[in-house]
């Protein structure tokens, strides 16, 4: 009797034990692509009819895109380190340290509930956050930006950092090596949680001589929204991304910029075409969920500013696509989405359970079908110079420092060129936005006065500003853009 028994408790445990390897095997793996720096309509499949980049279209028309997601803000003017901690942690601007300090991350509760993690690119967040967050990591950039030719990097063995170097090779493809070979070795007997981080498309903007010749400068369109100079001191108009052309900034150059920025993108992308090659190679492709997004916008040129230190939709707004099984393809949805939201988002198709102060919302439900949307409105923030409210048609923006206040009709004027907050027929509109504005930063425990007792001058003239290149600009960008020298600077 004795022997019976214990041959059914051995059977019972044998087949949990298979249940359970079965279970694991059919959680969908994660592959997290995040660009740097990306504004949202630097994307061919989202209409820009300039810019290559297949296979990230191929994503776009395999899955399904947000068509307005945001990154909140920032409080300093590395906007990467802040947004990179709200999509690692799911937790908004104002209740997350740029550190990642005794904040559960994504890959940390992955790897927790089964996963095998592994990360590489950029983190900048801090190596503690990054070894509590990924069991394997190669080509690791701790840091924030650099020379693509010269990144420092590290790998991540059994919880330390080792093999300190100076990258061999430029960085987007160093990368994308190490998310390659990752994928080669993967048999299956877990699901991963894979996070591939470039640092493209920041600056410096070199690129490899692959795309050298892509998109000739005299042939890029300017922003529909490019002006000379800001036309008011928005708070942050000198800092170092805003020096990397002169002002004003003349259509010649911001054409240059814009040009070396696509070959930026479109380098990064065929990168993103090696790692997808790869994945479809090891027969995990099918059940791999796969997420697009990037940290941030940036301006090149779009109202006078070249950075990504603004509420500006150029700025915040971010590209977000999903792609795997049971998401439908070809899709997208006007719903708003933070960065933050990915994290619960990947929980709920993984069946991984949130840790606790998650703020962000699953966005799955949107492409199920089962809701059209997660918030009515979108909230935004930079250091203590900006604040803004947007709904689906109106965006108010807040400018404490020299009490200053735009109103866009961004469904007329989705470039945001026309204000009308003193347009007395649009008062009320304010108010009722501004009112908004105040729920907002209670709601996202956001304490800054929204109204200034000494407000600063709001004129500003920055022509023939002297400017500084930082020590990460190689030579050739140092001399053309900001020596000025053996270029045809002839402005249009």
């Amino acid at each position: 009797m004795n022997i019976r028994r214990c041959a059914t408790q051995l059977l019972l445990i044998a087949a949990l034990a298979l249940n359970h390897a079965a279970h694991a095997t059919d959680r969908p793996n994660v592959l997290f692509l995040f660009a740097d720096d990306q504004r949202p309509d630097t994307v061919g499949a989202f209409g820009n009819d300039v810019i290559q980049t297949p296979h990230i279209d191929s994503l776009v028309n395999g899955g399904f895109r947000f068509e307005r997601a945001y990154c909140l803000g920032s409080t300093g003017g590395a906007v990467c380190v802040p947004s990179r901690a709200m999509v690692n942690s799911g937790r908004s601007l104002y209740r997350i340290n740029n550190q990642l300090k005794d904040i559960p991350t994504a890959g940390q509760t992955f790897g927790e509930q089964g996963y095998v993690t592994f990360g590489t690119g950029k983190w900048h967040n801090g190596a503690e956050s990054f070894l509590r967050s990924f069991q394997q990591g190669k080509a690791v950039f701790l840091g924030g930006m650099n020379d693509h030719t010269k990144v420092p990097l590290v790998d991540v063995t059994n919880g330390e950092t080792t093999n300190k170097r100076i990258g061999d090779g430029f960085s987007s493809t160093l990368f994308a090596d190490a998310a390659v070979e990752f994928l080669k070795t993967r048999n299956g007997e877990k699901p991963f949680y894979a996070y591939v981080a470039f640092t493209a498309s920041h600056d410096p903007r070199q690129f490899p001589d692959e795309v050298a010749e892509m998109y000739p400068p005299d042939e890029m369109p300017l922003p529909t929204n490019y002006l000379p100079q800001h036309p008011f001191f928005n708070g942050w108009m000198t800092g170092r991304d805003e020096a990397l052309a002169p002002w004003p900034r003349t259509k010649t150059i911001i054409r240059h910029q814009l040009a070396d920025y696509y070959r930026l993108i479109s380098h990064m992308d065929q990168q993103i075409g090696r790692i997808l090659q790869a994945l479809n190679e090891s027969g995990h492709a099918e059940n791999t969920i796969i997420v697009y997004s990037a940290d941030h916008g940036l301006a090149v040129g779009s109202h006078g500013l070249l950075g990504k230190q603004s509420v500006y939709e150029h700025s915040m707004g971010t590209p977000l696509v999903f792609k795997g099984p049971g998401i439908p393809a070809g899709k997208s949805s006007p719903a708003f989405a933070y960065l933050f939201d990915i994290f619960p988002t990947l929980c709920e198709v993984t069946g991984v359970t949130p840790p606790e102060g998650v703020e962000g919302q699953s966005l799955a439900p949107i492409w199920r079908g089962k809701s059209h949307s997660v918030r009515s409105r979108v909230f935004l923030a930079y250091e203590n110079y900006m604040r803004s409210i947007r709904t689906d048609r109106w965006k108010l923006i807040r400018y404490p420092h020299i009490n200053r206040t735009q109103l866009f009709d961004l469904t007329n004027d989705p470039h945001e060129l026309t204000d009308l907050a003193n347009d007395h027929r649009q008062a009320q509109r304010v108010a009722n936005l501004f009112a908004q504005l105040e729920q907002a930063q209670v709601d996202y425990a956001d304490t800054l006065p929204l109204t200034s007792e000494n407000p600063v001058d709001a004129h500003i003239d920055l022509t023939g500003q002297e400017r500084k290149p930082d020590q990460h600009q190689p030579a050739w960008i140092v001399k053309k853009y900001f020596d000025l020298e053996g270029w045809n600077w002839k402005d249009e």
